[in-house]
């Protein structure tokens, strides 16, 4: 029986096991309808020990689980030397990605925004959709497996429950019901939460003054009941109890979060707004743009430059230094940013590409130098940082046409990257 299409064009043809077996993609069977990525290296010792729990989770799935026949695991790896590679690889019951083929590991590390190791992500074999980003916390949480596929719930059951205010009264989850909310990861031991806290609470109040539905949820990664308490003191909204920690991390898995401080917008059916709502709290002090929809083109900023980092962005230079000097260059770009995202978002996918426009200023400048461009204005880039790879276009005239067919090359993988 043939396997899943989809799983061909993201593995390719073959993959390899521990025995140095080539196992066929197509062949891993008709029935399979999630595949784990789990993506490691060798030398790192968190690797290492989660592989072990792996093992044991992934055999006890196969043996017990009546789901078995719809799991696989591929290990893609970052290792640079062979033998260690092929070593670990023995450890493992589940097959690999070639250890030669490195151009399609690293566009799976970028497709799927791996930032840290280990990293386990489950996708849909049939129409390749990310099923859930935090696998770590699935393998923690659900030894037995029984909840499989792990898909998303919405939030409002996976908030359900008690939520505190900080002046000891409880208010039940379902009171959100109606209201935008920011789900707000955070703990008092990170100095960049506690800065985004101090900003974010003259947010929440300027948003109910202005009449709008609006309330946030604490989900606290602080490491005791006491700092817990003392970092909620400070904050108006509501809290996920701190020893409630199966639903604390629940909502991690949701929202596969990798890192704080992030505040998660939602609208009033529990729908994602942004992911960015730090970025967008930073760069809105007077909350003119909530509830922050994405924008099809930004500017680039200081504080929205973070975003540089989190996968492939185009960016378009131009000469301008005044204020609304950019205005014609965003308009340029504009008309193909919304194409691209009204076509993602019928997908129920993530933006393949963020666009920015960036003016002349120091961050520019520094930004120009690091990456190693030419002096020219104005000037066509696709800046992947995570995978050290750039795009020029090289063209005389930048005209709506030519950025058009820039984005789809790039997109149908036809671009030739030169390094960062």
């Amino acid at each position: 029986s043939q396997g899943p299409p989809f799983l061909v064009s993201l593995l390719g043809e073959r993959l390899v096991n521990g025995e140095k077996a080539e196992v066929d993609v197509q062949a891993l069977g008709a029935k399979l309808s999630l595949v784990g990525l789990f993506f490691g290296c060798s030398l790192n010792a968190p690797c290492k020990q989660f592989n072990g729990s792996l093992c044991e989770f992934y055999s006890r799935f196969k043996k017990a689980s009546e789901h078995k026949d719809k799991l696989e695991i591929v290990f893609i790896s970052s290792d640079q030397d062979q033998k260690h590679w092929q070593d670990f690889l023995q450890e493992m019951p589940w097959p690999a990605l070639p250890f030669k083929d490195r151009h399609k590991k690293m566009k799976l590390w970028n497709k799927y925004k791996v930032t840290s190791i280990p990293s386990l992500v489950f996708v849909d074999t049939v129409t390749g959709k990310v099923v859930c980003r935090n696998g770590l916390l699935v393998v923690r949480d659900d030894p037995k497996g029984l909840e499989f596929p792990w898909g998303p719930k919405p939030f409002a059951e996976v908030v359900a429950g008690p939520l505190l205010r900080n002046n000891r009264q409880t208010t039940d989850s379902s009171s959100l019901e109606g209201h935008y909310v920011g789900v707000y990861f955070s703990a008092h031991w990170c100095p960049p939460c506690r800065s985004l806290t101090r900003v974010l609470v003259e947010t929440y109040r300027a948003v109910k003054e202005s009449g709008q539905k609006f309330e946030i949820v604490f989900v606290s990664a602080d490491r005791s009941e006491e700092s817990f308490k003392q970092y909620f003191s400070e904050m108006p909204w509501l809290a996920v109890p701190y020893s409630d920690e199966a639903r604390r991390s629940r909502l991690n898995r949701l929202y596969g979060i990798q890192g704080i401080p992030t505040l998660i917008l939602l609208d009033a059916e529990g729908h994602m707004i942004t992911r960015q709502g730090r970025v967008e709290v930073l760069n809105d002090p007077e909350c003119r743009l909530f509830p922050w929809h994405p924008r099809p083109v930004l500017e680039l900023s200081e504080s929205n430059a973070v975003q540089l980092h989190e996968g492939p962005c185009l960016v378009l230079f131009v000469d301008a230094e005044e204020e609304g000097e950019l205005e014609p260059a965003k308009e340029l770009i504009q008309p193909i940013a919304e194409k691209l995202m009204a076509k993602y978002k019928a997908k129920e996918e993530e933006m393949p590409l963020l666009f920015f426009v960036a003016g002349e200023d120091d961050m520019t400048e520094s930004l120009r130098d690091y990456t190693n461009l030419p002096e020219a204005a104005p000037l066509l880039t696709i800046l992947d940082m995570s995978a050290r790879a750039k795009y020029v276009s090289d063209v005389e005239e930048i005209t709506p046409a030519v950025v058009d067919q820039f984005v789809s090359d790039f997109l149908a993988d036809k671009l030739k990257p030169e390094p960062i």
